[in-house]
């Protein structure tokens, strides 16, 4: 694997959505740069640097104002590129960790310190080679306070996970919301399996993101509106967005991050729910020592 890959728009357009003062993309990452940073001998992808300081460039044009950066499966767990990141975004960013289960608390700590707030598992065969249950919820059990547990997996595998997730003791934030079939409308197999998960319990919360990875139908991604509408509506306490920028393995087929943005009052129509959407509800999570009590 020697070609690196180019997955964001060069040239992203300005949004015609201008989000609220304040409003937070609570999903991005950074690749490298990969000569300070190098990629893990494990990476099912290589790609052409995009750091902090494109990261933060394209946060300003988007109208955004801060960023929580979520570890790339492409570092794997050297979170060194990440806590670069937060360390110069001026207060500005939070991040999601990925761990050797194995970790010690003095680390855990120090990842705290660095402006982690919470850790990463994956399920998604084609970027990870290893996801073991039983150590990922040791770990989970060892966390921080006040700290959360990201997971990304796809539908298909809901339920066979769902005793897993049943048992991890803190929040979970459910990445593009498990990767449900948006053609199946709003009240499809996955929509409905999904919605019986967060009845479950009310501290799942998920991402209302990435229309470019779930709705074949394209920009504007109509599918995903449809779907994913109700959804924030009816958890709009437990939502986050964000960009997913810099789109890993979306190569072939690129966003344009400003139309991305013109997705949030597709999916979140009122003053209100952009707020809890973008502002609010990332807050309690990533800022709440900001949040009044």
């Amino acid at each position: 694997m020697t070609d690196r890959i180019i997955s964001w728009h060069g040239n992203p357009s300005r949004p015609r959505y201008r989000p609220p003062a304040g409003a937070i993309d609570a999903h991005c990452h950074v690749f490298g740069p990969m000569a300070e940073f190098p990629f893990s001998a494990k990476a099912k992808y290589l790609p052409e640097d995009a750091g902090p300081d494109m990261l933060f460039a394209l946060r300003d044009h988007l109208g955004f104002a801060r960023n929580v950066i979520v570890q790339a499966s492409c570092h794997g767990t050297d979170n060194a590129a990440t806590l670069d990141a937060i360390a110069k975004s001026n207060g500005k960013a939070r991040g999601v960790a990925v761990v050797n289960p194995s970790i010690s608390e003095a680390d855990l700590a120090a990842l705290h310190e660095g402006g982690m707030r919470g850790i990463r598992f994956n399920f998604l065969k084609r970027l990870v080679d290893d996801a073991p249950k039983d150590k990922f919820l040791d770990v989970a059990k060892r966390l921080p306070k006040g700290w959360h547990v990201v997971i990304y997996f796809e539908a298909d595998i809901l339920e066979e996970l769902r005793p897993f997730m049943d048992a991890i003791p803190v929040p979970l934030v459910i990445d593009h919301m498990g990767r449900p079939d948006v053609t199946q409308g709003p009240d499809g197999a996955d929509m409905k399996a999904f919605r019986a998960f967060l009845e479950s319990r009310d501290d799942i919360w998920f991402k209302a993101t990435c229309p470019d990875r779930l709705d074949p139908t394209g920009d504007p991604w109509n599918a995903f509106a449809d779907a994913v509408a109700p959804l924030v509506a009816d958890y709009q306490d437990r939502v986050l967005w964000g960009t997913d920028w810099p789109h890993p393995n979306m190569q072939d087929a690129v966003p344009d991050d400003g139309h991305l943005v013109d997705m949030i009052p597709r999916i979140a129509p009122t003053v209100e729910l952009q707020r809890k959407l973008l502002i609010d509800n990332p807050m309690r999570l990533y800022w709440p020592e900001e949040v009044g009590s």
